[in-house]
């Protein structure tokens, strides 16, 4: 009797300590849990304040820059397709006879310019681009473009990065990759927490 007393004992402390072990490591599994969410969330949050200036930037100025009277007095006009006589890559082959080397052209935009179509080509003139007349290929080196309308394209298109300009767009866009996916986990889990505590 006083064996199976005893035995009886040691399984009653066995079953216990498993219980009480099973409830110490659900303490911690939720403690990790919540210490996961506190980490993720606040990794959203200044993952989203980094994310956001560049993108408020860049927002704002292509809003601002798709209004060019808005910017530097200019307007939009419709583009004439029956004048234009000279092929993209002829524009960029004048471009950089006229520069006197290979111009690094970064865009190369159609548009219309006191009523003649004309090619801009901007890069690898500094703040300055070329107009190259789309009916003849005349190049135009144009004035330097004013304070305001310097910003909005450095702005807008991240120029002031100069040989950084592609890094950091891969490491922005990659940052607000991050930012949705953690945004979205935090959503989900927040609702389907909700969801599983109600059933």
């Amino acid at each position: 009797m006083r064996v199976a007393n005893k035995i009886l004992d040691s399984l009653v402390k066995l079953l216990y300590s498993q219980c009480s072990q099973r409830r110490q490591s659900r303490k911690r599994i939720r403690t990790i849990r919540y210490l996961m969410r506190l980490f993720i969330y606040k990794l959203h949050t200044w993952l989203g304040l980094i994310v956001a200036i560049p993108v408020l930037a860049w927002a704002s100025s292509g809003l601002l820059y798709a209004w060019p009277n808005a910017v530097e007095g200019g307007r939009i006009e419709s583009i004439d397709a029956t004048r234009v006589r000279v092929l993209p890559s002829d524009a960029l082959t004048k471009a950089s006879e006229f520069a006197g080397r290979k111009l690094p052209t970064t865009a190369l935009t159609l548009l219309t310019r006191d009523g003649r179509p004309v090619y801009q080509a901007i890069g690898g003139m500094g703040a300055e681009s070329l107009l190259i007349d789309a009916e003849t290929g005349t190049v135009i080196k144009t004035p330097p473009p004013g304070a305001l309308t310097r910003y909005f394209r450095q702005a807008h298109f991240y120029f002031f990065a100069g040989p950084w300009q592609v890094p950091l767009l891969i490491t922005l866009a990659l940052l607000a990759c991050l930012s949705a996916g953690s945004g979205l986990y935090l959503n989900l889990t927040l609702r389907f927490g909700r969801l599983s505590r109600r059933s």
